[in-house]
């Protein structure tokens, strides 16, 4: 094995990194955005996606500017991910003087969140920024709607999957997330998610982020005429930008992407009648 596009969660990423490292292994990720994978000046690590210092600072400032006078929960699911984008996001408010009401942590697979949402019905709470995943975020926005709590649900990029409206229900409606300009409505990629679709698969959250990683990896090897990882690795940050599914793509010397950060998404219904994020 020579060269590895992933993993998922940067709690996974960045230990796995740290073996691919030792054992000449070249790795380009398309979903984990913790910043401490690529800050430890390892000569492997490459992502496609975004970094939560980035993400935070979108979602803090976006709730500074639409929700100023809001009570806030922010809560996370104590992984590297989630606490790290928790975190990113309240450093953001806090720098904008906005204290949040309450800051809670709760563990990956829990199912009942009952004593959360009590504190969250207890501290008056109007906003809920959550930090993780789409399954314990589907659950969350079920309970709080099952408990007549209107709360304005935000998250990051790891909600974006179409199994949270499936465990949400109508309760996803109106949740808002941050997440990279979707790949989907760039005309250039017409032709390919139509192949996608045609086999069944609908090319959703981070499938275009993970086709566009192989793309910079092959067009790098091709411009270094070699597929020797480290090479690889010299040609992605020096011979950029590549063409590819997600626009011309380079990277700078720590191996984060050069391109625009973070959008803001609603969940809705969409002209289908069926429910999905839409960027704003």
């Amino acid at each position: 094995m020579k060269i590895v596009i992933g993993h998922y969660n940067s709690g996974v990423s960045i230990p796995a990194s740290e073996v691919y490292a030792e054992n000449g292994i070249l790795q380009v990720t398309p979903a984990s955005t913790n910043p401490k994978y690529t800050e430890r000046g390892l000569w492997n690590t490459f992502r496609t996606c975004g970094r939560d210092d980035q993400q935070g600072k979108v979602a803090g400032a976006y709730i500074a500017e639409h929700f100023k006078d809001a009570k806030i929960a922010i809560v996370d699911d104590k992984t590297p991910y989630g606490q790290g984008l928790a975190d990113e996001t309240k450093k953001a408010l806090n720098a904008q003087g906005i204290t949040e009401v309450l800051n809670e942590g709760v563990h990956t697979g829990d199912k009942d969140f009952s004593a959360l949402i009590s504190k969250v019905k207890e501290a008056g709470v109007t906003v809920f920024y959550w930090g993780g995943v789409h399954t314990e975020a589907g659950l969350i926005m079920r309970q709080l709607a099952d408990q007549g709590l209107k709360v304005q649900f935000i998250s990051g990029a790891a909600i974006v999957s179409n199994e949270l409206a499936s465990i949400a229900g109508d309760a996803v409606i109106g949740t808002l997330n941050t997440f990279g300009p979707d790949p989907r409505n760039n005309p250039a990629n017409k032709e390919l998610i139509e192949k996608f679709r045609a086999d069944g698969f609908e090319p959703e959250a981070f499938t275009l982020y993970t086709y566009g990683a192989l793309q910079a990896v092959a067009a790098a090897a091709n411009a270094a005429e070699t597929n020797d990882p480290e090479l690889v690795s010299k040609s992605l940050k020096e011979l950029g930008p590549f063409k590819t599914v997600l626009g011309d793509l380079a990277f700078d010397e720590k191996g984060d992407p050069k391109f625009p950060g973070y959008v803001m998404y609603e969940w809705k219904k969409g002209p289908d009648g069926k429910i999905g994020y839409f960027q704003q």
